[in-house]
């Protein structure tokens, strides 16, 4: 049966990166049969550039349509005066709501190679391979009430509001005990209870959820502690769950490890098994129409799409191990080049992918 993917290129230096793995998409097709049908659609500042809207109805008609969404990323300079409800950053919080993304995956590998890279030294990242799991749909990015308040004496007052729901919080738990049982079977739970309501019901509810998985091993650590001990022993970790604030800031520290945030991959998932896959790093608008930007993680990406949403896990295994060849023959982008080491465009490592792929 023929999948349908819709290609959201975005913003920044989101056309470019999506550029290649739709090079990519047409060498699994041509080379290993993959039968797929893509739709184009415009997501974030190009969207409202072109319609006035982040997220117009056509975008959202087309992403109904297909069965996985591959996303570039969105945002820029020139939005951030836009009113919030117009901003790029809606259109990727819309598409959320619209499709219940509520379980971000979040994987950190460092492929050996880039060991030189990592902010940290080799010993301490050498074999890294970690996997957070982020709640997205819910929490302090979304809790009501919020807002910029006038009060009396003329000062304003900004409020957002954290918030959890038991069933919110079971549903990710499930979703990283089961991770766990397919790796190391240890999951950490990172939370804030001991300041946080929302975090003590957090925990009272990832412990009851445990007992249901008996062979995975639970630990909780706060989350400032957890900051902590990723930056000084991250191999200890094997699954994170944590909530949607939490999970955004550890992930990115997270990158670091890896070498670059240009080599992290991402998918967000629905209860129903639909997905939407995106690099972990911005738009880069420093950079745009350069062709210096790293595709590695969108085409990472596009591999989880392949395993997560089509089950396609020897298609996604035969990318993964394109990606860690190019990096063997040592093509780098300028994110993940160490001193001396030559530095390849976009378009060339994208097309380096394409050849490991094709050997």
């Amino acid at each position: 049966m023929t999948k349908k993917i819709a290609i959201l290129p975005g913003d920044g230096i989101g056309p470019e990166i999506m550029a290649e793995a739709v090079k990519v998409i047409h060498c699994l097709r041509d080379e290993y049969g993959f039968d797929v049908e893509l739709e184009t659609a415009a997501v974030g500042g190009a969207a409202y550039d072109a319609s006035g809207d982040p997220l117009p109805e056509s975008t959202l008609k087309v992403c109904h349509a297909a069965d996985a969404i591959l996303l570039g990323a969105v945002g820029g300079p020139q939005y951030e005066s836009l009113p919030r409800e117009l901003r790029p950053e809606k259109g990727l919080l819309g598409l959320r709501a619209n499709f219940g993304l509520f379980a971000n995956l979040r994987p950190a590998i460092l492929y050996p190679e880039l060991a030189a890279a990592s902010s940290l030294k080799a010993e301490l990242v050498s074999g890294l391979d970690l996997l957070i799991i982020r709640e997205l749909t819910g929490g302090i990015y979304f809790g009501e009430p919020r807002g910029i308040e006038e009060s009396g004496n003329g000062m304003k007052t900004g409020i957002n509001t954290m918030r959890y729901s038991e069933s919110e919080v079971e549903r990710i738990a499930r979703v990283a005990f089961e991770a766990a049982q397919k790796r190391n079977k240890r999951l950490c739970s990172v939370d804030k209870a001991n300041v946080l309501e929302v975090s003590e019901l957090w925990r009272e509810v990832v412990e009851h959820v445990a007992q249901d998985y008996p062979d995975v091993e639970l630990s909780h650590m706060y989350v400032d502690n957890a900051a902590m001990q990723l930056v000084a022993k991250p191999k200890q970790f094997d699954v994170i769950v944590t909530g949607n604030l939490f999970g955004d800031i550890l992930s990115d520290i997270a990158a670091m490890l890896t070498g670059s945030i240009g080599m992290l991959p991402s998918a967000s998932l629905a209860a129903t098994g639909k997905g939407m896959y995106e690099p972990v790093h911005g738009s880069a608008p420093d950079i745009a129409g350069k062709g210096v930007a790293n595709p590695l993680a969108t085409i990472l990406s596009l591999a989880m799409l392949l395993r997560y949403s089509f089950d396609l896990t020897e298609l996604a295994n035969r990318l993964e191990r394109a990606v860690g060849k190019i990096l063997q023959q040592g093509f780098r982008s300028a994110d993940i080049a160490s001193s001396g080491e030559s530095v390849s465009g976009t378009a060339e490592i994208g097309n380096a992918v394409i050849d490991a792929l094709q050997s």
